[in-house]
């Protein structure tokens, strides 16, 4: 039997939300009258609501159930489950009022349920978000970057920090796995409830353009909202760039945000600055001389990088991005100026940003003796794909070596230029699957191979093509030599790869770890007794791709 959540109007980047969200101790309860009348509906008798969720199965005893509206299903198919489990009431629209009066709960009818459940979930938890430093972070790469920095200058800085993201959700030293970029209204709510009554007093979060769209941020306003960049991504979602950028500005606006920090260097960053409804403080990693906060001195490093940064005042701080490449001093001072902004020193907080010992999946190392620099990226769309590789050949004496697929059921514009970006700035490309999904997986390759074969001859690497991702992985560690770098890209920190709609345990990080080790043992005589040459197998749930 389907589940309730299996309506939600979303995309096939957003995988279910499971019954496990955390939910706060202690919630004063909410009257029913009141919901109904901040909602515009007609008020029910009586009655009092303690939470609320979207999802049938993890409904609790006093819950508001969100019955919406979904291409496949109506919320209200499901509504007796809900009634089973305890809800106190419902939310629908008119078309599933019928249905969900047959449980004999009350109901809270609006044209726009999904437009109205972040704002009934701040009321119902009585409006977490008031009572912490709210900084949310948006853009198409960086964002996990960004986010880790921010919360590392917090902790720096003597905060009690949460985190939001695509990898996972920090509650303090908590750590829980992240389904998606940014959670669902009701989940985020109650997720913020609880930092609160943990004791957390500050967040960094994630933003994604489908959180924005698809109201998921309802009943947040950010204390600071920062843009990282943009450029093409998610376009089976967007209509184009336009709507892309329409999308994130939403995020500068008075509903959403009270203050913005903006990349000066990006050119959609630039508009942002003419067009946005709140106060804005603009940075440039570039050093451009019109922007509010500037670095310089960068010395981009294998390791990480150092650098300058100048504030308004003229003050000079001394920086170090964690994370090698010049869009991590792109990252790092958009982490410096953002907690600046928030009113703390901006020392300080560089000297906790500096601290950060890395971010899961982003230039992930992955040493074990080898003579060569290995790293795992979450790079999977074509500038990403080509800023780390120019930056790791910046760091490298020797030969750069890329394995990159693209996933399936996504952007398929993207592919070929994804495969030309690969083969132009690498020296070997191995092209391979990253999650096909539904798809032919030798379909996306030749989408791939096809853009690497406009490259120029004399202008490309060597460009190999093996569908098996660890065979990929173990054929770029053989080949590597002293002074060279290899890179795994696309998938990062994830810990599954969907294949035909079966998702085996597949972590990068691991697996080329395997892969290394295997080398080194062949190199010096050693092969073992059990060498395993497929690939690795894990225990651990599987993680989703985040959004952009």
């Amino acid at each position: 039997m389907p589940h309730a959540d299996q309506y939600r109007t979303t995309t096939k980047d957003a995988p279910v939300n499971h019954p496990g969200a955390p939910r706060p101790n202690h919630v004063r309860p909410a009257s029913l009258v009141d919901l109904a009348t901040r909602l515009g509906a007609e008020p029910p008798a009586d009655g009092a609501a303690t939470g609320i969720t979207h999802d049938s199965r993890a409904v609790r005893a006093g819950d508001v159930y969100a019955a919406l509206p979904g291409a496949r299903f109506h919320g209200a198919d499901f509504a007796a489950q809900a009634a089973d489990l305890g809800a106190a009431a419902i939310l629908t629209d008119p078309a599933g009022a019928e249905r969900a009066a047959a449980t004999g709960l009350p109901l809270l009818v609006t044209p726009d349920p999904r437009g109205s459940m972040g704002e009934l979930a701040a009321e119902i938890y009585g409006h977490p978000g008031t009572d912490l430093l709210q900084i949310g972070i948006t853009g198409t790469s960086g964002k996990t970057t960004t986010a880790y920095l921010v919360e590392g200058g917090l902790r720096g800085a003597g905060h009690h920090t949460g985190l939001i993201g695509t990898v996972e959700m920090r509650i303090g030293d908590e750590r829980i796995k992240s389904e998606r970029t940014t959670p669902e209204a009701t989940d985020l709510q109650a997720l913020l409830a609880v930092m609160r009554e943990r004791g957390v007093d500050s967040v960094a979060m994630e933003v994604s353009s489908h959180a924005l769209v698809l109201g998921r941020v309802d009943g947040c306003v950010f204390d600071i909202a920062v843009f990282n960049n943009l450029s093409p991504e998610h376009m089976e979602f967007h209509s184009g760039m336009e709507d892309y950028f329409q999308a994130k500005a939403r995020l500068f606006t008075p509903e959403r945000s009270r203050l913005g920090v903006v990349n000066f260097d990006d050119e959609y960053g630039r508009r942002l600055v003419a067009e946005a409804g709140v106060p804005i403080t603009t940075f440039s990693a570039e050093g451009h001389p019109d922007a509010d906060w500037r670095a310089e001195n960068v010395e981009v490093g294998s390791h990480g990088s150092t650098f300058t940064v100048v504030s308004p005042k003229g003050e000079r701080i001394r920086a170090e991005a964690p994370l090698p490449g010049p869009f991590n001093v792109a990252n790092t001072l958009a982490a410096v100026v953002t907690l600046a902004v928030a009113g703390i020193d901006p020392q300080v907080a560089a000297d906790g940003i500096a601290a950060v010992p890395g971010v899961p999946g982003r230039l992930e190392r992955v040493d074990v003796g080898q003579p060569y620099l290995a790293v795992v990226d979450y790079a999977h769309k074509t500038d990403a794909v080509e800023s780390v590789l120019r930056s790791l050949r910046k760091v490298t004496r020797g030969k750069v070596h890329v394995v990159l697929g693209c996933g399936g059921d996504r952007d398929q514009s993207k592919r070929p230029s994804m495969g030309a970006a690969a083969a132009r700035l690498a020296d070997t490309a191995v092209l391979t699957s990253d999650n096909p999904r539904s798809e032919d997986p030798l379909a996306i390759l030749a989408a791939m191979l096809a853009g690497a074969a406009e490259v120029p001859i004399h202008e490309r690497g060597d460009v190999l093509v093996d569908a098996d991702r660890a065979a990929a992985i173990a054929s770029v560690v053989s080949r590597a030599g002293e002074g060279d770098t290899v890179l795994i890209a696309g998938k990062g920190h994830e810990q599954g790869q969907d294949i035909a709609g079966v998702v085996r345990a597949f972590d990068d990080r691991q697996v080329l770890r395997e892969a290394i080790e295997r080398s080194c043992r062949r190199a010096t005589g050693d092969t073992g007794t059990t060498e395993n040459t497929g690939p690795a197998r894990h225990t651990g749930t599987t993680e989703s791709p985040g959004q952009g």
